[in-house]
């Protein structure tokens, strides 16, 4: 933070960073900085300057990201000052509001994203609520010194809710000098954990303390429901299925018999323990610890509708074409494994591969099939996951119905 000792940081950026400034992108690179007037710590917030030295931008400075500064707000000059703040904050709740009501009354759905980091105007911190927790996952150790700040607000608008803190890797060493480490309980208390929650109706567990992203995959909620629309009467393989998001809605969408394969024994024994929190649901659940990229290539077995959601299969740029290929066979032995009629939903969360190149690996798949079929439809994000800006598009989906 600036003191009465040490003038603003400010900065200046390439011509090519300007334009994406006033276009709206929320960062710079640490290689567009071409200019500074002295160094910077975590969390300052830093000015950006054009080459008239007229305001750009502002946003936070981190020094050891290649993402040197993420932007919380460009175009006129502005006090960022708890009125701001608080005006940012009650945007992005009432973004959700409109989607499953107030977030102090009760709904069928009180698992999703309060804040979606770039794209809600809060670079490089997420919001997840389960239930009356609130996970807040950081990516930048830029937000160390306004967290006081953020659980302040949070404070006010969720009264009695428990807040526990979650940390991107890369950042969690820093984080421990800091006094703050991953998984740490900020406010109230977490009595259980995994803390259940419900999404549409549907009881779920989430470990907030140690799972995976903050605890469950939400992001798949409305790919997840029209699965269950497509599943009345089909035999459903939900492969790579981690705590069973899509077979639980296949159940209760009238499959009588849902087959979770994940590698993982971990992630089934969520999924066991997810169908017995839902007791209505009546489907025969076969959880299978296997290798999906071997089992699905081995199997004889075939199934009316068929889920493929992998993990990320290009973590960087270089990946890329490899997870191209990678998708194109899943898809592929998909179709190999559907009878007359049924349905392939394959899903992607690799944001190195666009969702046309992965939509046109599918159909590639679909046509060297040398079997009939149609495009249903096409998915990306759902409006709790909003990307107001290309790197944060990531989720895709595709749906296809042999004919």
């Amino acid at each position: 933070m600036p003191s009465a000792s040490r003038p603003r940081l400010r900065l200046r950026v390439t011509a090519a960073a300007e334009t994406h400034l006033r276009a709206g992108h929320p960062w710079v690179y640490e290689g567009s900085v071409r200019e500074q007037n002295r160094e910077g710590d975590a969390g300052e917030l830093a000015v950006v300057y054009d080459r008239r030295d007229r305001f750009l931008a502002i946003g936070l400075y981190d020094p050891a990201s290649p993402l040197r500064l993420r932007v919380l707000h460009s175009g006129s000059p502005v006090t960022l000052d708890d009125a701001w703040w608080a005006a940012r904050l009650d945007s992005a709740f009432l973004r959700r509001e409109a989607l499953f009501g107030p977030v102090s009354a009760p709904g069928d759905t009180d698992g999703y994203r309060l804040v979606n980091g770039e794209s809600d105007g809060w670079p490089g911190l997420v919001i997840d609520r389960y239930a009356r927790v609130l996970v807040i996952k950081l990516y930048t150790a830029a937000w160390f010194p306004h967290l006081d700040r953020v659980l302040g607000l949070l404070a006010e608008r969720c009264p009695g809710f428990a807040v526990v803190l979650r940390l991107s890797r890369n950042i969690q060493e820093t984080a421990r000098a800091a006094g703050l480490t991953d998984g740490q309980v900020l406010t109230g208390e977490v009595a259980e954990n995994p803390v259940v929650f419900r999404e549409s109706g549907i009881a779920f567990e989430a470990d907030v303390l140690r799972g995976q992203k903050t605890g469950f995959f939400l992001d798949q909620r409305e790919n997840r429901r029209r699965v269950q629309d497509l599943s009345r009467g089909r035999r459903v393989l939900n492969a790579f299925s981690f705590s069973g998001g899509f077979s639980l809605y296949a159940a209760r969408g009238g499959a009588p018999e849902v087959v979770s394969l994940d590698i993982s024994a971990h992630a089934l024994h969520s999924a066991e323990r997810n169908f017995a929190l839902n007791p209505g649901l009546t489907a025969r659940h076969e959880p299978l610890q296997a290798d999906v990229f071997e089992w699905l290539g081995q199997t004889t077995r075939d199934f009316d509708l068929v889920i493929l959601d992998p993990p990320s299969l290009a973590r960087r740029e270089a990946e890329r074409a490899g997870a191209i290929r990678a998708y194109g066979k899943l898809a592929a032995d998909g179709l190999r494994r559907l009878a007359p009629g049924g349905i392939l939903v394959s899903a992607s969360c690799s944001a190195h591969v666009s969702a046309e190149e992965f939509w046109e690996a599918v159909r590639h798949s679909a046509e060297r099939s040398g079997r009939k079929w149609r495009e249903l439809r096409t998915t990306q994000h759902a409006p709790d996951h909003h990307a107001s800006f290309p790197e944060a598009e990531y989720l895709k989906a595709i749906y296809l119905q042999l004919t």
